[in-house]
């Protein structure tokens, strides 16, 4: 059930929620946009840290990946998403 690919597109998606939280966050007025972004960020992040806690376990991604997404991606889960795309160049080769 836990494959790199999945793991790769719930970082994309938790990505893009936080994208959408800084949108909600500059224009001002989008309080709901930010109280549902912001918890879908969070909760997302808790989702992310047990998915690679356990990716990890399995042997499905490497160490620095589970880093850039566990510890990095609280506050910047682009990171996590741009280590993803390495690993797959990285796998590729």
């Amino acid at each position: 059930m836990l494959t790199f690919n999945r793991l790769k597109w719930a970082s994309f998606v938790h990505s893009t929620i936080y994208a959408c939280l800084i949108v909600c966050w500059l224009v001002p007025g989008w309080q709901l946009g930010e109280t549902v972004f912001g918890y879908g960020h969070g909760i997302g992040w808790f989702a992310m840290c047990a998915l690679t806690i356990a990716g990890l376990r399995a042997r499905v991604i490497p160490l620095y990946v589970a880093v850039c997404v566990a510890v990095i991606g609280a506050v910047g889960p682009f990171v996590g998403s741009l280590a993803f795309i390495r690993e797959q160049r990285v796998r590729e080769r």
